[in-house]
């Protein structure tokens, strides 16, 4: 009875050693276990395949938008190209994903990705395989149905963040600040980065 009660007394005082998780800001969401991603194919600004492969081997920042979008993707794309510069990393990969593919076309998604990087990741698909990779992503996007061709897509401010086994691992949410654009903030977005990558 003795050795059992030593026993389950060493069990007590092993667990309570174990480190707490890193602490994160309130706008990152850090999955406790990372989310694989169910196989998907998109097309980049250079008409090829985007796959599952194209995540491996390196970290991910993942941002939906579309180029005629008047703030929030332009700000967004920026902050994530001048933190990556700040890291001076070189695994870390920038994805911006078209949910507009009606306008978006490939030229079009190779000029705007080069203003913010020759290396970023330009891709969109049809809505029917890219619905439910944004979803599977934790991101959202509707177009408002719109004869013009003036039509605005509201979408995630968000980035999601890909581990080099090409699972979900945390979405970095935006700053809502009454009478502004919601953008990711760079300070944070560079503190939880480096807090996650450090406990792989």
């Amino acid at each position: 009875m003795r050795k059992l009660l030593t026993l389950i007394s060493l069990l007590v005082l092993l667990g309570g050693c174990e480190k707490a998780p890193p602490q994160v800001a309130e706008t990152t969401l850090w999955y406790p276990t990372a989310k694989p991603l169910a196989a998907f194919t998109l097309t980049d600004q250079f008409q090829q395949p985007v796959t599952n492969q194209q995540l491996y081997g390196h970290w991910n920042w993942l941002f939906v938008g579309y180029t005629s979008c008047p703030d929030i993707c332009p700000m967004t794309l920026a902050k994530l190209a001048a933190v990556r510069q700040q890291l001076d990393s070189q695994d870390i990969k920038i994805w911006f994903i078209s949910v507009d593919p009606k306008r978006d076309n490939a030229d079009k998604l190779k000029a705007y990705s080069a203003y913010f990087g020759s290396d970023i990741i330009a891709a969109t698909a049809p809505h029917s395989a890219l619905f439910p990779f944004v979803r599977d992503l934790g991101l959202i996007y509707a177009i408002s149905e719109s004869e013009s061709e003036a039509y605005s897509v509201d979408h995630s401010a968000a980035v999601a963040l890909i581990d080099p086994q090409g699972k979900l691992v945390a979405l970095f949410k935006p700053e809502f600040k009454l009478g502004e654009v919601p953008l990711i903030d760079s300070k944070t977005l560079r503190q939880d980065f480096l807090t996650i990558r450090s406990q792989y």
